[in-house]
């Protein structure tokens, strides 16, 4: 437990530019916070002792925000930024070096019972507003855009985006040792692409029949 709390202090001065120091870090970040508590209530869940598992749980929620299930596991260096609102269902994995952002959810899609919540992979970022519901795989290396709506299963080093999620961009591999890709603003939009592909298309068709109509024009003439 202790090494992961180490890789969690580590990850936040990698990827938050306002950290300055480890103190700060841990007086300051509530995100840090939830995180410590989860792993001791993930402890007590693990040794058979839940009740007092989900109380501190509850507490967390009350004190952060950030609401995880005792049950959660968490690999290392977890940071979540900004984290309130961020809720995170039972049987929910997550893998080493994941960034999630404020309002986020790891949730499920009914009263399924067993594995109902996402699995999520090493590096992936899964930004504001996003929701990812459901017993499916998300991809090492991955990016899930502000306010997507994840229903299925992610591809590795892939970029997510819209409502009803869709890959838009795929094996955009990264170096092994470079830092997580935290750009939220520069991903692709899909439908802003089709639109202008259109447009084009649309003056390319408007040019011709002003050339037809000329060419009518002369033949009258």
């Amino acid at each position: 437990m202790f090494q992961n709390i180490k890789e969690d202090i580590k990850a936040i001065l990698e990827r938050d530019p306002a950290a300055r120091n480890a103190l700060e870090v841990i007086l300051c970040y509530s995100g840090f916070h939830a995180v410590i508590l989860h792993r001791i209530a993930h402890w007590l869940h693990n040794h058979n002792l839940k009740l007092i598992a989900r109380m501190l749980s509850q507490f967390n929620r009350f004190l952060t925000g950030i609401e995880i299930h005792p049950a959660v596991k968490i690999g290392k260096g977890l940071f979540i930024d900004h984290g309130m609102g961020v809720v995170i269902g039972e049987t929910t994995v997550i893998g080493d070096n994941v960034t999630i952002y404020q309002g986020a959810t790891l949730g499920g899609t009914g009263k399924e019972t067993g594995k109902r919540h996402p699995t999520i992979g090493n590096n992936v970022v899964i930004s504001t507003g996003a929701k990812v519901l459901g017993p499916f795989h998300v991809g090492d290396n991955s990016k899930i855009g502000a306010g997507a709506v994840v229903l299925k299963e992610v591809p590795p080093n892939s970029t997510v985006v819209g409502i009803p999620g869709r890959v838009v961009k795929k094996d955009n591999k990264r170096i092994h040792d470079q830092q997580v890709d935290l750009d939220q603003v520069a991903l692709p939009d899909p439908v802003n692409e089709a639109l202008r592909r259109l447009t084009f298309r649309l003056l390319e068709l408007e040019k011709k029949v002003d050339e037809l109509e000329e060419r009518l024009k002369d033949e009258t003439v």
